[in-house]
C-alpha cells in the first residue's frame, strides 16, 4: 500500500466494476451463440455492427465496437472464411473495402438478435422506467467523458496525488520528466554527450 494511505478498492473502483459487469452480461449472451453457431464474441460484435450498419469498413467497425484493429482483422477473416461476411470494393473509392453480411450471416444475425434483446430485457427488469431513463443519460454522459480520457497525459494521476507520488513521475522509468530508461533529462543528456565523445574518439583512432 502507498505510504500516504492511497489504496485501490476494486469493489468501489468504477472502471473495474463496469468491466466486470460488462463481462458478465457479454458472457451470458455469448452462451447463446458461441457453441450454437461456432461464433466468437469478436465475430459477433462485427456481425452486430454490420447488421445495424451494412457496408462499414474494417476501420469503421473498429471505431464503432471499440475493438482494436487486430481483433477486427481476425474476426473479419474468420467470418469471410465461414462465408458469413463478404467484402465489396467501395463504389466511390477503390482503396476502401466495405463489409456486408452474406445471406448465411444475415440468417445467423436474425437468429441471435431476439435472444439478445430478451436477455437485455431480463437484465433491465431490475430497474423501473425512471431508472432506465436515468441510466441511459448517465451512460451517455460517461461515454462522452471517457472519450476525453484519451487526451489525459501519462502521470496525470501521480501528480494529483501530491509530492510523495510526484517523485515517481520525476525519476521513474518513462516518467513525464524522464529522458528515457528511467534517467532524468539532465542525466540522459549527459549520457548522450558521453556516448558522442566516445564515438568521436573511436573515429580518430580508426583514422590514425
Amino acid at each position: 500500500m502507498p505510504s500516504n494511505g492511497h489504496a485501490l478498492d476494486l469493489d468501489r473502483f468504477l472502471p473495474y466494476r463496469l468491466s466486470v459487469l460488462t463481462n458478465r452480461v457479454s458472457n451470458a449472451i455469448a452462451r447463446h451463440y458461441v457453441e450454437r453457431f461456432d461464433l466468437s464474441p469478436p465475430e459477433w460484435r462485427v456481425m452486430a455492427a454490420l447488421g445495424q450498419s451494412p457496408g462499414l469498413s474494417a476501420r469503421e467497425v473498429a471505431l464503432r465496437t471499440e475493438m482494436d484493429k487486430v481483433q477486427v482483422s481476425r474476426a473479419v477473416s474468420g467470418l469471410v472464411a465461414a462465408r458469413r461476411v463478404k467484402k465489396q470494393t467501395d463504389a466511390h473509392d477503390g482503396r476502401i473495402t466495405r463489409l456486408v453480411l452474406t445471406s448465411r450471416g444475415l440468417a445467423i444475425y436474425q437468429a441471435i438478435v431476439p435472444e439478445a434483446l430478451a436477455l437485455e430485457e431480463r437484465f433491465l427488469a431490475a430497474l423501473g422506467p425512471a431508472e432506465r431513463v436515468a441510466l441511459n443519460r448517465m451512460i451517455e454522459k460517461l461515454s462522452d467523458e471517457a472519450r476525453s480520457l484519451a487526451a489525459v497525459p501519462p502521470g496525470y494521476g501521480i501528480y494529483r496525488l501530491g509530492p510523495a507520488f510526484s517523485s515517481l513521475a520525476e525519476g521513474g522509468a518513462g516518467g513525464p520528466r524522464s529522458g528515457g530508461g528511467g534517467l532524468p533529462r539532465e542525466d540522459s543528456a549527459a549520457a548522450h554527450g558521453s556516448n558522442q565523445a566516445s564515438k568521436k574518439a573511436r573515429d580518430r583512432r580508426s583514422r590514425s
